[in-house]
């Protein structure tokens, strides 16, 4: 029995936290784990932005609530679905993940928490675990399931390198120059056939 686990952001929809940099013109925003590996340095800098600017949960959320999955995700993922198990790993949010899955059907997703004190300001971060992804990939692992893994950036490498077959969707040409034995696919029908060989 196999297992597809995938990224979200940047392989079934847009960038949340580059929507929201558009929305309120803060280009500092518009930065990912594509840019930045550190996960840690990344979200301070988030919150340290959010905080200076007087963003909150709110504002967030009235952006996602436009956002709609990329062009062919929805369809891409049915027929995944169709065809094996599948679990969405991300480093999202709970608090933003709502209306992004409900157009996807409801996939199973493993994401992380915030904490919102009283006038929506988000006070912290809270991981589900250090090395989320990878250790969901391990598990299932143990569990005797043959893992295949996608995802596009820094975040998503220990889980598809660990995987019984890993690879890289629309990731920018930086990660894929320092792994280059990983496969790259970048549309859904080569990455679908990949996932369910």
């Amino acid at each position: 029995m196999r297992v597809a686990c995938l990224d979200l952001e940047g392989v079934l929809v847009p960038e949340i936290w580059q929507a929201v940099a558009r929305k309120t013109g803060i280009d500092e925003l518009n930065l990912t784990t594509r840019d930045i590996p550190d996960y840690h340095e990344l979200m301070q800098r988030r919150l340290s932005i959010l905080d200076r600017e007087g963003i909150t949960i709110h504002d967030i959320q009235d952006v996602i609530g436009t956002m709609a999955p990329l062009p062919g995700a929805a369809d891409f993922l049915e027929q995944l679905r169709s065809r094996t198990q599948v679990v969405i790993l991300s480093d999202t949010y709970q608090e933003f993940a709502a209306p992004l899955m409900r157009q996807l059907g409801w996939p199973t997703l493993f994401c992380n928490s915030l904490t919102v004190n009283g006038n929506g300001r988000i006070a912290a971060y809270h991981l589900r675990q250090e090395q989320g992804k990878l250790h969901a990939v391990r598990a299932f692992k143990t569990l005797q399931l043959t893992v295949y893994a996608a995802g596009d950036s820094y975040n998503d490498l220990s889980m598809i390198l660990d995987a019984d077959h890993g690879a890289f969707f629309r990731p920018p040409d930086s990660i894929v120059a320092e792994n280059p034995a990983v496969p790259v696919f970048r549309d859904y029908p080569g990455l679908l056939e990949f996932l369910v060989s």
